[in-house]
């Protein structure tokens, strides 16, 4: 059984710091892709940034310079590092893995809340 638990959200002042953290249990890490999205209120699950098992990383351009994926595979841990926050990075950040083959099945976090304070 696999399963994906987000820590770390919070409420922070705009300009501020957080460190998401997913840790994964079961017959997934080392070798899946994974990554992060997050919901807004009245919006789409929207995706933040992406890493795939051999480190490789993608960012939408609203995070780009500003969050930092990565991964632990010692760890079975993922973290996605956020810097100079914004009002509206405000939403339910959630961390996904993908398993391997075609198509991929994804496994999800149960999310955990961001809040941006201006």
């Amino acid at each position: 059984q696999v399963q994906l638990v987000e820590s770390g959200g919070g409420l922070v002042q705009a300009g501020g710091s957080l460190r998401l953290a997913c840790a994964a249990s079961g017959s997934i890490f080392s070798s899946n892709a994974m990554g992060w999205y997050r919901q807004a209120p009245g919006k789409q699950r929207e995706l933040v940034a992406t890493i795939t098992s051999g480190g490789s990383t993608n960012y939408r351009d609203f995070v780009k310079g500003r969050f930092t994926i990565s991964r632990d595979n010692a760890k079975s841990t993922m973290y996605l590092q956020m810097n100079s926050l914004k009002p509206e990075d405000t939403a339910v950040y959630y961390c996904y893995a993908a398993s391997q083959g075609y198509p991929p099945y994804i496994y999800w976090g149960q999310g955990t809340q961001v809040t941006v304070s201006s």
